[in-house]
């Protein structure tokens, strides 16, 4: 590929993973959603220490610039739509159900410390890249994943005259347990069939980003299950 620049966000998914970063397996462990304005991604970096050796008739004999450390990612998600579904996932928040056990609401309770999930972002590509002559693919997307993220919360919430958005906010962590994922979500071959990730991350990243012609998944406004990838290879 040239040089595909980056559009609109287009589809998020959400991943329930354990205290360990590992995948949550089964039904009611993920949630798809395109109903977002942005999501950041902020840089955590702490700076190094300097070492400078200095004579007594003020020469610098020596100087090392410290190396900054990579702490992650602060995340912050601007949303709109208020799914008991996608903030249990995210934040471990229970959820409140009505008289015929459909879910209706959640409660805030103490943040869940101990919960995590992983965040997969589709943004739109503008270039040749996004319809190719060969008729193989539906189009490019820029693909990011950020494994395992913990201390999921809201954030203010304020009710008035104007429409209403919702924060969430977390950190990611290094040395998740993701492997290649539970989901398709690049080529496998030439003949473009969808397959999940061809390496794990290595254990001191968190995150990943790539160009991929295998489409998002559909949006829904309910849980789904993760059965495929690493859930078929533990099963």
């Amino acid at each position: 590929m040239s040089c595909p620049l980056i559009a609109n966000a287009e589809v998020a998914r959400f991943t329930r993973v354990d205290s360990c970063g590992r995948v949550v397996c089964g039904n009611d462990n993920a949630f798809v959603m395109d109903c977002f304005a942005t999501l950041a991604m902020n840089r955590l970096v702490e700076d190094g220490t300097d070492v400078q050796y200095k004579a007594a008739n003020g020469r610098v004999c020596g100087f090392k610039k410290g190396c900054p450390s990579f702490n992650g990612f602060d995340i912050e998600l601007s949303f709109f739509g208020v799914s008991p579904e996608f903030i249990e996932l995210t934040t471990g928040q229970p959820t409140y159900s009505g008289f015929d056990g459909a879910l209706i609401g959640y409660d805030d309770c103490s943040i869940q410390c101990d919960s995590g999930f992983a965040i997969e972002l589709w943004a739109q590509v503008l270039g040749p890249e996004v319809c190719p002559d060969e008729a193989i693919t539906d189009g490019a997307w820029v693909y990011f994943l950020l494994p395992w993220v913990t201390n999921g919360q809201l954030g203010d919430l304020e009710i008035g005259s104007e429409a209403v958005n919702l924060t969430l906010t977390g950190t990611t962590r290094a040395n998740s347990r993701w492997g290649i994922g539970p989901y398709n979500i690049q080529a496998a071959d030439v003949a473009q069939t969808p397959g999940p990730l061809l390496t794990p991350l290595a254990s001191n990243c968190h995150r990943r980003t790539f160009i991929t012609t295998i489409a998002p998944p559909a949006v829904t406004c309910d849980y789904q299950p993760v059965t495929g990838g690493v859930c078929l290879a533990s099963s």
